[in-house]
């Protein structure tokens, strides 16, 4: 396939298109600097510019663009720039996707678990209400940003990502560190649940949602949720490191800030949508997912 991926210079991104190719694939990166080569396009998201003429033909498309939702600490302004960065990058792809004389077979686009909010006990499925707080809404109205195009007659999956554990960024890019340094333990209470996905399972998943006809939210976490307790002493084994210091809950808030209310939010995400697809995960619990990331930092 000829595919356009948003947000390739990102964590997921950069494995994804690495991936693609070893597959085969065509890919056509979307850039907001100079274009330097022929697999790049430049578009400018926030100004909703995407010239149709220079993407050609496209076979798929896969939408990972938005700022870390962990990387600030989250005034007004951030939280405007995740949302719209979000937002804006969708709709600019999507209303290029529709100019093309032909639209793609089917869009990817990025999304997240945190369109469940804090759901304490309950088991989330793709048909779970959606919760309440920030990151819920910011996903309402960043799915909602993709609708045009499954009313254009594109198969549209929702990639709803859990915890990324990767040792290159991301939440578990600062744990491995903690943990490194003996420092590591629960979050708050540990008590909440963490839904996990490994980078190898996450790049699966989505060449997975470009190739089956799999459209709708899809749940990207492992199968076996876990506490965040358990989560940290699956790390601390797999580290060799004790998993012994608590993060109290009020010094996470002085931390973090509201972003620490993500953090200590409890999500028992199960993907089924993927499961019943017949998607197999390489790293289907905590243990598989904390072994991994512990080799993987240590090749790093």
């Amino acid at each position: 396939m000829r595919v356009v991926v948003s947000g390739a210079s990102g964590l997921i991104g950069g494995h994804l298109v690495r991936h693609l190719r070893q597959q085969g694939h065509e890919v056509v990166t979307l850039v907001r600097r100079p274009v330097r080569g022929p697999g790049e396009v430049r578009w400018d998201p926030a100004a909703g510019e995407l010239d149709p003429a220079a993407l050609g033909a496209v076979d798929a498309a896969v939408n990972l663009s938005g700022a870390g939702v962990g990387d600030h600490r989250w005034d007004e302004q951030y939280k405007q720039l995740v949302l719209s960065s979000r937002v804006d990058s969708t709709r600019t792809l999507v209303r290029a996707l529709l100019a093309l004389d032909t639209a793609p077979r089917v869009l990817v686009n990025a999304s997240a678990i945190g369109a469940y909010g804090d759901a304490g006990e309950a088991v989330l499925t793709e048909d779970a209400p959606r919760g309440d707080g920030f990151l819920a809404d910011v996903v309402a109205r960043w799915e909602a940003a993709a609708e045009p195009a499954a009313v254009a007659g594109v198969r549209v999956a929702l990639a709803r990502t859990g915890l990324l554990a990767d040792p290159g960024g991301g939440a578990f890019g600062r744990l491995l560190t903690l943990f490194r340094l003996g420092a590591g333990g629960p979050l708050g209470s540990g008590r909440q649940w963490w839904s996990l996905i490994s980078t190898p399972d996450e790049v699966a998943a989505l060449t997975f949602l470009l190739e089956q006809p799999v459209s709708g939210p899809v749940n990207l976490a492992c199968p076996q949720p876990a506490r965040n307790a358990a989560v940290a002493r699956a790390l601390g084994r797999a580290l060799h490191r004790p998993a012994l210091l608590p993060a109290p809950a009020p010094a996470l808030r002085v931390a973090l800030g509201e972003f620490a209310g993500e953090v200590l939010a409890s999500q028992r995400v199960v993907p089924r949508v993927l499961l019943q697809a017949g998607f197999r995960f390489q790293h289907p619990d905590a243990h598989a997912v904390a072994g991994w990331l512990a080799g993987a930092h240590r090749r790093s």
